[in-house]
């Protein structure tokens, strides 16, 4: 019997909320692979912007601050929930940049050329060690197009949005259902139409909607995929 080998690079994009970072660490998990989300970096960049008070509007200084923004990844070192430690210089970050207000915001951020191409190149890096999967919305159509295998996950904008919703709650958040619902639609408009590396499945990706399933059985379907 032919023993068949996982791929080795996995591309897992979809809209806002879709399940993509629970069906990510569980495939890292049972492969033993390295959990990447990398919308991580673009939420930290916002993260950064806006406790330092600076106008997101302003293109080439949040491109500036991308550049040289030290972003840090490390293995969790809490056992709350977090599936590794975002760190910006001495800070832990980690649950700050889950925040309603970067949830408004990180869209606008992460539709800049420049930040786009700052980030993508460190994320290009750690894709090509191979054993990974890597999470985010252009990762099988930008940051890693030969990756072996590419997964869209995709949802409706009301499953999104209770998801979402029930995360924020489960957190101790206070939380409102309509209001949410307004942002994943805005946020998935913004990441649609945005002129450089818009949200869309690769065209050899295998589209997954998650809306009639729960997440073990997004992840039993990933798993046959990979063998």
């Amino acid at each position: 019997m032919t023993k068949t080998t996982p791929p080795s690079t996995i591309a897992l994009d979809g809209p806002a909320a879709s399940g993509k970072s629970t069906l990510g660490q569980s495939l890292a998990n049972a492969l033993g692979y390295l959990f990447f989300d990398t919308g991580i970096m673009y939420r930290a960049v916002t993260w950064i912007a806006l406790s330092r008070d600076m106008d997101l509007r302003d293109e080439d200084m949040i491109t500036q601050l991308a550049q040289g923004a030290q972003i840090d990844i490390r293995p969790p070192s809490q056992t709350d929930g977090r599936s590794c430690d975002i760190v910006i210089g001495d800070k832990d970050v980690t649950w700050d940049i889950r925040s309603s207000e970067v949830d408004a915001n990180v869209s606008v951020v992460s539709a800049y050329a420049g930040v786009r191409k700052a980030l993508s190149e460190q994320q290009r890096r750690i894709g090509l060690r191979g054993k990974v999967v890597m999470v985010g919305r252009d990762i099988g159509t930008v940051v890693l197009p030969e990756a072996d295998l590419k997964i869209y996950l995709d949802a409706s904008t009301e499953e999104r949005a209770k998801r979402r919703h029930d995360e924020l709650i489960a957190r101790g958040e206070q939380a409102d259902y309509a209001d949410i619902l307004e942002k994943v639609i805005e946020r998935d408009r913004l990441d649609s139409s945005r002129a450089v590396a818009p949200l869309r499945p690769a065209d050899d990706a295998v589209i997954i909607d998650s809306d009639k399933m729960d997440a073990g059985q997004v992840v039993a379907r990933v798993l046959e995929l990979c063998k």
